[in-house]
């Protein structure tokens, strides 16, 4: 006969496996906002999900395979927001920290390099807040979502500091 209880935990150890090392490989390959995916991002994501179905439930088609590894993927999800949203130090490991792009005007070449943006997306961000000139940029950051959240000269307060919450990366730091 079949054993359910056997198969059933063989999908949820699966589907935990999978999970761990889908979420590892999205948090490598960086930010970016799920709103700006480009068609290759997309694509990528629809062949993951196929690629790792089979993977999940292995030779178990049924209904309750599917429940198993649904409820695996569910279960997962809400231990890791759980998990970030009371831990500082978990939130950077599995959301990351924003990025320092451009400073004073000058962009930060090693910071694009380091989160695969192009000059050309960083000049579309700033376009988008009406900039033209990155001379008139105070700072530029990658957030965590992916988004670029741009200040401009005449928008920082002379005395303007980094709120001591946020820690921006640096060219220096990773």
């Amino acid at each position: 006969m079949w054993n359910v209880t056997g198969t059933v935990a063989e999908i949820v150890l699966r589907t935990a496996i999978i999970y761990g090392i889908v979420l590892l490989g999205i948090r490598l390959t960086g930010k970016r906002d799920i709103g700006q995916m480009t068609p290759f991002d997309l694509v990528l994501l629809l062949l993951i999900a196929n690629a790792v179905q089979n993977a999940m439930t292995g030779p178990d088609t049924s209904v309750t395979g599917g429940v198993a590894a649904a409820a695996t993927l569910l279960a997962l999800n809400a231990g890791v927001t759980s998990v970030v949203w009371r831990s500082r130090r978990a939130r950077r490991v599995f959301e990351g920290s924003p990025r320092l792009l451009i400073h004073h005007g000058k962009v930060l070449k090693e910071n694009l390099a380091k989160e695969k943006v192009t000059v050309e997306a960083l000049s579309q961000a700033l376009r988008e807040h009406g900039i033209v000139d990155m001379a008139n940029v105070n700072l530029a950051v990658l957030e965590i979502d992916g988004s670029i959240s741009v200040l401009k000269n005449d928008e920082m307060p002379t005395a303007a500091r980094p709120h001591h919450h946020i820690r921006f990366l640096s060219k220096k730091s990773s």
